[in-house]
């Protein structure tokens, strides 16, 4: 593992396009005779000419001597114990040198493994050369030196990174054991950076693929986040089938699909264009709406299997088909209560627009999720020629009755509180009643 060394003549990144803030933790560190480097995507993506959307450190400071500099520090993470220095709203976040599984030492420094070979408890620490060797990609095990504003690669990651090359340090099979969720970060990196998969990197994927079972289903919903709204949604999508990575993501969907039902599959298709566009346009987008295409399919399935074999109305076996959707999937990807619920209201909405007479078009216009039930209607309707029709409607029926401007669906920030009304107004803070001195009695 030794490094091919950069001097600052010799790289392309400037301190002038690092956060001011992953700055302040650097030399702080470095001043306090810790050796201190950012480290990853932050330095992959800048001397790939990108604009990193966070900024990660390496260091040989332990967690506690970091919180021990930065009075904004918290440490979080029991399997990765990690120091997170805030800054207001940007977290810069601080690892120490990872060591080998296999070491042991008096500081509690703990690594555990479960029967499957997946990490469960890591917190070794080490050296610069043990913790790139601990890096999942060669192209992450770079680390630009604060000190000397060198770059450092390891493993051949500058090599690979000139390559367009994606390669795993390491025994693959191995390495995917220690952490299934590093087979979807391949794909996610592959379609973001343009990277092919090297052979023996792709090679373990699809018979690993069912590990990711043991994933934590919140720790999937992050990942899902960065799969799907990061720009490269539909290439991420494609790639996610050929290795075999979606069902295992998204079970209902991919068994609806996998009988024979290609129409799902192009409507999925068409909403993750749809969104990478909006992304490439600079516009927000919310889970919700995207969420709401990939489980369209199961929810009609569903809804026709509850009329068909349990002798329900339609409308009540649309409503409790969305509900076992729902309920069946966060077992796999937790989908937090504020996008579910507007995941729901999307579905139901599709079941309204039909329904134009009398009021309720007015009424319809003034649903918080109009909007974005529209939106999904006009995404149906590109496949569905029989909603043509109700979709060019509602074009016409809100051009004839403006009401006051809402955001689309996808104007919302992926992390906000899901309403396309105001912003919620922060509470006025309680005035603490005045204390009185208590009178003595007399006596």
């Amino acid at each position: 593992m030794q490094p091919v060394v950069l001097t600052r003549a010799e790289h392309n990144i400037s301190r002038q396009q690092i956060s001011e803030n992953a700055l302040k933790v650097l030399y702080r560190l470095n001043k306090a005779g810790y050796d201190a480097y950012l480290v990853g995507g932050g330095v992959r993506d800048l001397l790939l000419g990108r604009s990193p959307k966070d900024f990660d450190v390496a260091t040989s400071a332990t967690p506690e001597q970091v919180k021990h500099l930065f009075s904004n520090c918290r440490l979080v993470g029991r399997r990765f114990r990690l120091a997170h220095v805030l800054f207001g709203r940007e977290v810069i976040e601080v690892a120490t040198f990872r060591g080998h599984h296999h070491q042991v030492n008096t500081n509690k420094h703990i690594s555990a493994q479960s029967a499957e070979g997946m990490l469960l408890r890591d917190n070794v620490y080490g050296t610069i050369e043990e913790d790139a060797e601990r890096r999942d990609f060669t192209v992450n095990a770079l680390y630009y030196n604060i000190a000397d504003f060198s770059v450092l690669g390891f493993a051949g990651g500058l090599q690979d990174l000139d390559a367009r090359r994606l390669e795993l340090i390491g025994d693959p099979e191995t390495r995917y054991r220690e952490d299934p969720v590093r087979m979807i970060r391949a794909v996610r990196f592959s379609a973001k950076l343009g990277l092919s998969i090297s052979p023996r990197t792709e090679a373990p994927i699809k018979t690993l693929a069912p590990l990711l079972a043991d994933i934590p289903p919140a720790r999937l919903f992050e990942e899902t986040l960065k799969l799907f709204l990061a720009g490269q949604g539909l290439e991420t999508y494609k790639q996610l089938h050929h290795y075999g990575l979606f069902a295992p993501l998204f079970p209902e969907t991919a068994e609806v699909m996998g009988k024979g039902n290609n129409r799902y599959g192009r409507f999925i298709e068409l909403a993750l264009a749809n969104t990478d566009e909006r992304i490439a346009q600079d516009l927000r987008v919310t889970p919700a709406f995207l969420y709401a295409a990939l489980l369209w399919g199961p929810v009609e399935t569903r809804t026709q299997e509850f009329v068909n074999d349990g002798g329900l109305g339609y409308y009540d076996a649309f409503m409790l088909a969305c509900d076992d959707v729902i309920g069946r999937q966060v077992k796999t990807v937790a989908i937090p209560r504020r996008f579910s619920s507007v995941v729901r209201d999307i579905w139901q909405l599709q079941e309204r627009l039909p329904k134009r007479a009398g009021k309720r078009p007015h009424r319809l216009l003034e649903h918080p999720k109009f909007r974005a039930g529209y939106d999904f209607l006009l995404l149906r309707a590109e496949l569905d020629p029989r909603l043509k029709e109700l979709a060019e409607w509602w074009t016409d029926f809100q051009q004839d009755n403006p009401v006051k401007p809402q955001p689309r669906h996808a104007d919302l920030s992926d992390h906000q509180a899901v309403s396309d009304h105001e912003p919620a107004k922060p509470k006025p803070k309680r005035r603490r009643p005045r204390r009185h001195p208590r009178r003595r009695k007399e006596a």
